[in-house]
């Protein structure tokens, strides 16, 4: 008992020194001054036709420029578009459920449960439930009029719209521009590993040109249009593609090296990364050449010819960069079954978030606080948190970002704003609030927290006293936050590190059903892109790797468990990367049933050891012809797995 004291009082500093750390991400200034007006321009809107309440009800719909990202814009098209349909549910839902403080906690519950399940499932970046249940508790909290619901959600979508156009408008100026930037640092990760090899900070560079290809995988799949084919995308879609090769390439012939190879390589890479910035080469017009060392090894020189290969691409005619691109990506049937499972962290966070919720609306409608609402509000933000070291970040930058907050928000209601004034100040703090965001949650609660305190009373006829939102509004948000707090930590405290085990076991299993129909004879026109082998091998890493993340961030944390298991789910994630390139290759070898068998012993072996948290013996894996680097990776695997005592979980 006086060890666990022990270790809450000497983190609990450091948990409140993290909270209030401000980072150094630079200041998207641009995005800022859009998500500002995207919230202000509606009510401008509404002033203009002579009527504010309308203005601040489609304002509202300016939420959904906070769900902006730099992510290909036909994925950014369709994301924002369910943005605004989900802000309009919410704010019909929340008109016809006002007169009913049960139904109200209920749907609260289930709005931020869904929107929670959907954005983890998808792994779609953004604030997540937040702003459908700010608009949601927004509308329960107007005056009662079930009537209202067609014309609120009507305005909110309207709002939704201009947001939508916002956000698109980069389109004309450079269409491919998240596509470009991902590619971008694949080729600098890339320079990175060829700078790295031969140290010992190899297997790391390696990881992150790992994760970065998947990622620019993933960004040009979402950025493909099949009927809407460019030059400059197949050009990126194929320097992708080199990369790939270049990468196992390295990996076969320099991941055992106790020599550093040419710096020229590197040098070469990087000025691929200055071929694709535009704006550097209408300045310069001429690029560096880098000049070969006139002494190379046959590996090394192999490894110039294919850097040379994607060099090449810029210079490639039309008619041959415009060949067929073949694009895979599991159906949204696939992904929402694969995160609809009792094992998975997505749909577990999502269950817990509902319960949470619907308990603090149930207590704040019960005991009739001022504004019933701000109090699952609140909650709802600091569980938004993804870890529940994050949750208590959440708390703490929340609970100080209010207060002050709550001051600001005092002295601005005070002063009775009307009209053009309340448009200003919300372009204002909106805009403070997106520029703070990438700092510190507490820096933009200070400005949110206004706000939406502006939004939501300005219509109404509330006296505006200092005493009335210092007491009222902190009390419903600390109440709120307490109850955030308190059920992550009885629901989740250990729900990621204790399934680790399992996860994993499933995991490996999955990669081993892959490997048999990767090189078994499964038929003709079998296309193992897309098998269910590989989809449920895909579904399984993904999350894992989520599932690992939250596990990181419980309280109190395992650290044995996690600095074991680190090593094993990098050579899963490795391994499961050298697998997918498998399945890009039209001609594979079909091994023997004796050899199959063998690899089908090994995996299962490995993965029975993990269920029980025992170390596997090490068993002989077969070569594969032209594949020497899923052979290595098992090996690295079953080493990886090796303990010395049971792993407590």
């Amino acid at each position: 008992m006086s060890e666990t004291s022990k270790s809450v009082s000497t983190k609990s500093p450091s948990l409140i020194k993290q909270a209030l750390t401000v980072n150094r991400k630079p200041f998207p200034w641009v995005k800022a001054f859009c998500a500002g007006l995207a919230a202000s321009l509606p009510i401008i809107i509404g002033l203009l036709f002579g009527n504010l309440e309308y203005g601040l009800l489609a304002g509202m719909g300016g939420f959904t420029y906070l769900y902006v990202f730099n992510i290909p814009y036909a994925q950014r098209a369709k994301k924002l578009f369910f943005v605004v349909l989900g802000i309009t549910l919410a704010s019909a839902l929340g008109t016809l459920a006002a007169p009913y403080p049960s139904a109200i906690a209920i749907l609260m519950g289930v709005i931020g449960a869904t929107a929670i399940f959907i954005f983890g499932a998808l792994r779609i970046i953004g604030p997540s439930a937040i702003f459908f249940v700010l608009v949601f508790a927004m509308t329960t909290g107007m005056p009662v009029n079930p009537e209202l619901a067609p014309l609120r959600a009507g305005l909110a979508f309207l709002g939704g719209t201009l947001s939508w156009v916002i956000a698109m408008i980069g389109w004309f100026f450079d269409p491919h521009g998240p596509e470009t930037s991902v590619v971008k640092r694949v080729y600098a990760e890339l320079a990175a590993l060829l700078d790295s090899v031969g140290t010992d900070t190899f297997n790391e560079a390696g990881h992150r040109v790992m994760s970065v290809l998947k990622e620019a995988e993933e960004t040009l799949v979402a950025g493909y249009i099949p009927w809407k084919n460019t030059d400059i995308f197949n050009r990126l879609y194929i320097l992708n593609g080199h990369a790939n090769t270049m990468f196992l390439y390295i990996l076969e012939n320099f991941s055992e090296n106790n020599f550093k190879i040419p710096s020229e390589l590197g040098e070469t890479v990087r000025e691929i990364v200055n071929s694709l910035d535009q704006k550097k080469n209408k300045r310069k017009g001429v690029f560096k050449k880098i000049l070969q060392p006139e002494e190379l090894d046959e590996k090394v020189a192999r490894l110039f010819t294919k850097i040379f290969d994607a060099d090449a691409t810029f210079n490639e005619p039309t008619s041959k960069i415009n060949q067929a691109i073949r694009m895979y990506k599991p159906s949204l049937k696939t992904i929402f079954l694969g995160a609809f499972d009792k094992n998975s962290i997505v749909f577990i966070t999502a269950v817990r978030f509902g319960v949470v919720t619907i308990i603090a609306a149930l207590i704040a409608y019960h005991f009739g606080f001022t504004r019933s609402y701000w109090v699952p509000l609140s909650c709802v933000a600091v569980m938004s948190g993804s870890t529940i070291v994050a949750t208590y970040h959440r708390a703490i930058q929340r609970g100080v970002g209010t207060i002050l907050g709550i001051l600001i928000a005092s002295l601005i209601l005070a002063t009775h704003p009307a009209g053009f004034v309340i448009a200003l100040l919300i372009l204002l703090l909106t805009f403070i609030t997106e520029l703070f965001i990438v700092k510190n949650y507490g820096l933009a609660a200070l400005f949110f927290t206004p706000n939406a305190l502006l939004m939501a009373e300005s219509t109404s006829q509330t006296n505006f006293s200092f005493s009335y939102f210092a007491s009222a509004r902190l009390i419903d948000i600390l109440i709120g936050s307490v109850i955030g707090l308190i059920g992550v930590l009885l629901i989740g405290r250990r729900s990621a590190s204790s399934r680790l085990p399992h996860l994993i076991t499933k995991t490996i299993r999955s990669q081993a059903q892959f490997l048999f129909i990767l090189f078994s004879d499964q038929g003709n026109g079998f296309n193992a892109r897309k098998s269910r082998e590989q989809m449920k091998m895909r579904t399984n890493l993904i999350t894992l790797k989520t599932l690992y993340s939250t596990a990181a961030g419980e309280i109190p944390v395992n650290k044995k468990a996690l600095e074991y298991y680190w090593p094993v789910i990098f050579s899963i994630e490795q391994l499961g990367y050298l697998l997918e390139n498998g399945s890009k290759m039209d001609k594979r070898p079909i091994l023997a049933d004796e050899t199959l068998a063998q690899f089908l012993y090994v995996f299962e072996t490995m993965a029975n050891a993990t269920d029980r948290q025992q170390a596997p013996f090490i068993k002989k894996v077969p070569e594969i012809e032209g594949f020497p680097s899923i052979q290595q990776e098992i090996i690295t695997l079953q080493k990886s797995l090796q303990i010395n005592e049971k792993v407590p979980i």
